[in-house]
């Protein structure tokens, strides 16, 4: 089973479910020229509600975004189809937009668990993580544990993730779903043993290996929207956000009968040049491509906060065992002597992680206390530069490494591997001798 395959089943609400239903013109008495113009528009939004419905099926995102679009003008207090609407916008890669449209249907729909994990998914994909928590958390009872728990480890609460899928898996319900949703939620929490453990139940001993280093690389986003878009198979687009026009308090128009006897509306796909990003090699596996890159990293969250005065003092997370608090804590005065490395990401340059690092300093003070170090490898064929801090011991690494996972981001611990100062730090001329 490929990872897209295992993510996509994983989520089941990303699957377009139901049947798009109309509204009734009028209860009943005397027709008028406005039920008139209601049963126009209801004929008018079944049809091209089927149009978009057959675009999707035919994995066309772009012209069902049209189609989508006009069922939604036409009726736009159906909460069918502004779901609709919803999986057209995730198809195109058009994540802003998908937001909007869930939430429209959300509170069209205040029951519909596609719906609110859609929404939270869409927000994961903007890398409004917050939201997508906030919402997780908002529409817990009408959300699968299952879908809940993957989604919460995406929008980087995977302590809250891996409890939900460790409860589910638990039950008398679990099943290989379950538990491979749980060993990618340990992989994305940094926790690789435990991940192998919970993979192996589903799988042959031969496949645990590739199936990690799939998610070794799925762990590392470039951008917000890679893990989501991923999960789909489509590209991210630019993306405006949803028409004005289409906003579920908007006026309404007047629906003229001639409006609804016009041509199939004419959408021009925006489509961006895919670019190849690092991938591994394992059977069955599809190359993913994404769009032109925006963002570079992912929101670094605050893992210490430095005091007014003196030494940086950071207390150990939980154990993996979960069994206690380890009373271990280090104190960062300037970067320590050792050759253990916290790896922050890989950009496919340089110039690309300076931007990330740059961000980064900027709004986290502890940051500012390190220098950058960076690597240059090759994956594929194509060189893939690695953005790291270290010099550590080891025990210093891990717990660095863990305050930043509970807050949210993806890191893991390495020995150091030709890591040297930061290509942008280096005066003309200079040359670093690799260790």
């Amino acid at each position: 089973m490929t990872t897209r395959a295992l993510l996509l089943g994983g989520i089941s609400a990303l699957l377009l479910g139901g049947t798009m239903v109309g509204c009734a013109a009028n209860g009943g008495g005397i027709a008028s020229a406005s039920d008139r113009n209601a049963a126009l528009a209801t004929k008018g939004a079944v049809g091209t509600a089927g149009q978009a419905q057959a675009a999707l099926a035919r994995n066309d995102g772009p012209i069902a975004i049209g189609y989508a679009e006009r069922a939604v003008a036409l009726m736009p207090q159906q909460a069918d189809y502004r779901m609709l609407l919803g999986q057209s916008y995730l198809k195109g890669g058009r994540f802003a937009s998908a937001s909007h449209a869930f939430a429209d249907a959300l509170q069209l729909s205040p029951t519909n668990g596609r719906a609110a994990l859609n929404l939270a998914l869409s927000q994961i994909a903007t890398g409004d993580w917050q939201s997508a928590r906030h919402s997780l958390e908002a529409n817990a009872a009408i959300i699968p544990a299952v879908d809940r728990g993957l989604a919460l480890s995406l929008a980087g609460d995977t302590a809250g993730g891996i409890a939900v899928l460790t409860e589910a898996a638990r039950s008398p319900a679990s099943n290989a779903k379950v538990r491979q949703n749980l060993a990618l939620s340990f992989a994305l929490a940094g926790r690789w043993q435990e991940a192998r453990v919970v993979a192996a139940a589903d799988m042959a001993p031969a496949d645990v290996d590739a199936r990690l280093e799939q998610w070794a690389l799925f762990a590392q986003p470039a951008k917000a929207s890679d893990q989501v878009a991923s999960l789909l198979g489509v590209r991210a687009v630019a993306d405006a956000g949803q028409p004005v026009a289409l906003a579920l308090n908007a006026p309404a128009p007047g629906v003229p009968e001639q409006a609804l006897a016009a041509a199939d509306p004419v959408v021009a796909p925006t489509e961006a040049a895919p670019v190849q990003i690092a991938s591994v090699s394992a059977a069955g596996v599809s190359k993913i491509a994404f769009g032109p890159r925006q963002e570079v990293v992912q929101a670094l969250p605050t893992m210490m906060l430095r005091p007014a005065g003196g030494p940086i003092k950071v207390a150990s997370a939980p154990t993996s065992s979960g069994r206690g608090m380890a009373t271990a804590a280090y104190q960062v005065k300037a970067p320590a002597t050792g050759n253990w490395y916290v790896q922050l990401g890989a950009f496919e340059s340089a110039g690309v992680a300076r931007d990330g690092w740059a961000r980064a300093a900027r709004r986290f003070a502890v940051l500012a206390s390190y220098s950058p170090n960076g690597m240059t490898f090759k994956a594929r064929g194509e060189d893939v530069y690695r953005l790291s801090v270290g010099g550590f011991s080891k025990s210093a690494a891990n717990a660095m490494c863990r305050q930043y996972r509970t807050k949210g981001g993806a890191c893991f611990v390495r020995q150091g591997a030709g890591d040297v100062m930061a290509q942008w730090l280096r005066k003309p001329g200079m040359q670093m001798a690799s260790r």
